[in-house]
């Protein structure tokens, strides 16, 4: 009786703070009606948006690039597994976020003017310890996924419009992801998720049509796996697609009722598996081996207006990241948008920076996968829901129970050492050892600030007619050789 007492105010606590900030939130006329449509998200419709257009975004354009390296079997088997696994870990961190603000807000505590982070659920579970690592990981993770997202940017639009190299591209979109410090929370990101996972499914679709309508280059070879090196190279990539959960805590956060976020990420994995296994297989299908040396599938399709029309919208890694920085520097909780704006642009010339030095679309991502997301989203999860309850009191009064096909508590504690071990040996390892080879292989062909990455050399100049190949030159009155 007393647990069921106890669930029951759980649940009065969470529900009742979101009902009345849903109270508070309803519009009265129509200018707000329409405000709060386009601005204002909170449902389980905009999770799922958030979650699927954040989940892949412009990783989708490298999956090829990864089922060259790992081959059409490997790589259709990596996503399956790997989608999976980001599904599992993303369902423990909605647990660990329910069972920290559950006890906070027994507590009292009030988090209208705050947005809940996932190195603060590791404080208030776990210690400062625990904090500071989450911390490292998740900062340095989402600032080279924003890195990424800008690479990805300047390098799909040059092959719209190749007048400009990518670095210069890089510094347009720079200054296009300064507007994201326009964006309060992922509460507002409702017409913004909706046109990335728009543009994201055309993509996919754009991809997979045109390639079979493209149909096989002649003498097209599909060789993979055939280096280890390439291989692990592209399973990290491959991890790196399936955890884009390194912001699922600012999503719970902004929806009304964050409890039922639960298979939300999984929902939204199945549909992202729609897109990402048609477009790859297709793409790798008509053009092989050639990917190897083109990680933006864009550079082996022709030029027409669907081409063109394919793009995918950035910004949503920027956002956790501003939150940070706002708390460090003590204007979280401004109520002036124009302040925290300006408060945030900082943040943003890090990312720039880092965006011209290292322009390896597709090697940076599976640098960035083995060394930074193998722990932020797959290792801390898994090891902080075991230490989270490890006793029999927390078990007992935990407010999520494990579900029962997973084996409940035995069940979950076994995934999670799984998961622990895999991506310790499997992506950090392995993967780390094979990606920062091939990241230290580009920046020794390329350089660092390269000026246009993977482009195509320049046009050489026209040859001579052949009628005139075999004409004299041209006389020129050459000096006397004693006079020089």
């Amino acid at each position: 009786m007393t647990d069921m007492a106890s669930d029951k105010m759980v649940e009065t606590v969470i529900v009742g703070n979101y009902v009345e900030m849903e109270t508070e939130g309803k519009p009265r006329d129509v200018k707000t009606k329409i405000s709060n449509f386009f601005w204002h998200g909170g449902s389980v419709y905009d999770a799922w948006f958030s979650c699927a257009s954040n989940q892949v975004a412009q990783v989708l354009l490298t999956l090829p690039y990864s089922f060259s390296q790992l081959g059409m079997l490997s790589g259709i088997l990596f996503q399956l597994f790997y989608g999976l696994m980001g599904s599992w870990t993303a369902y423990l961190i909605s647990v660990l976020y329910v069972e920290y603000r559950t006890r906070k807000e027994r507590e009292k505590a009030d988090f209208r003017n705050h947005v809940i982070q996932w190195f603060e659920v590791l404080d208030g579970l776990l210690g400062k310890h625990w904090r500071n690592v989450g911390l490292a990981f998740n900062c340095t993770f989402l600032l080279f996924g924003s890195v990424i997202q800008l690479i990805a940017c300047a390098s799909n639009i040059y092959y719209i419009n190749d007048n400009l190299d990518k670095r210069t591209w890089t510094y347009i979109f720079g200054a296009c992801c300064a507007t994201t410090v326009f964006i309060p929370s992922f509460h507002n990101y409702r017409i913004w998720s909706f046109l990335g996972l728009v543009m994201t499914t055309y993509t996919a679709w754009y991809l997979t049509i045109a390639s079979l309508l493209h149909g096989q280059v002649e003498g097209v070879k599909h060789s993979g796996p055939s280096k280890l090196v390439l291989y692990f190279t592209g399973a990290t990539n491959i991890l790196y697609t399936f955890g884009g959960h390194a912001v699922t805590v600012e999503i719970m956060h902004a929806m009304w009722k964050p409890q039922k976020f639960k298979a939300i990420y999984l929902l939204a994995t199945l549909y992202v598996l729609t897109l990402t296994l048609p477009s790859a297989a297709a793409v790798y299908w008509a053009f092989g081996d050639m990917l190897l040396n083109h990680s933006n599938a864009f550079a082996l399709l022709p030029r027409s207006p669907f081409r063109d029309m394919a793009f995918i919208t950035f910004g949503f890694a920027c956002t956790p990241l501003y939150f940070v920085w706002e708390k460090a520097i003590g204007m979280h909780e401004c109520k002036s948008l124009c302040k925290r704006a300006a408060a945030r642009l900082p943040v943003v010339i890090p990312i720039w920076f880092l965006a011209i030095v290292f322009p390896f679309f597709g090697p940076i991502n599976s640098t960035v996968g083995s060394l930074l997301v193998s722990f932020t989203v797959y290792i801390i999860p898994a090891l902080a829901h075991i230490f989270t309850f490890k006793s029999a009191a927390a078990r007992e009064n935990a407010v999520e129970q494990p579900p029962k096909f997973v084996g409940r508590w035995v069940g979950t504690y076994t995934v999670n050492v799984f998961v622990v071990v895999w991506v310790l040996v499997v992506g950090f390892g392995f993967g780390g050892w094979a990606s920062v080879t091939n990241f230290i292989h580009q920046i020794d062909t390329f350089g660092l600030f390269t000026k246009c990455y993977q482009c195509p050399p320049p046009p050489l100049p026209p040859t001579p007619h052949p009628l005139n190949a075999t004409a004299s030159p041209p006389l020129h009155h050459q000096p006397h050789p004693h006079r020089l």
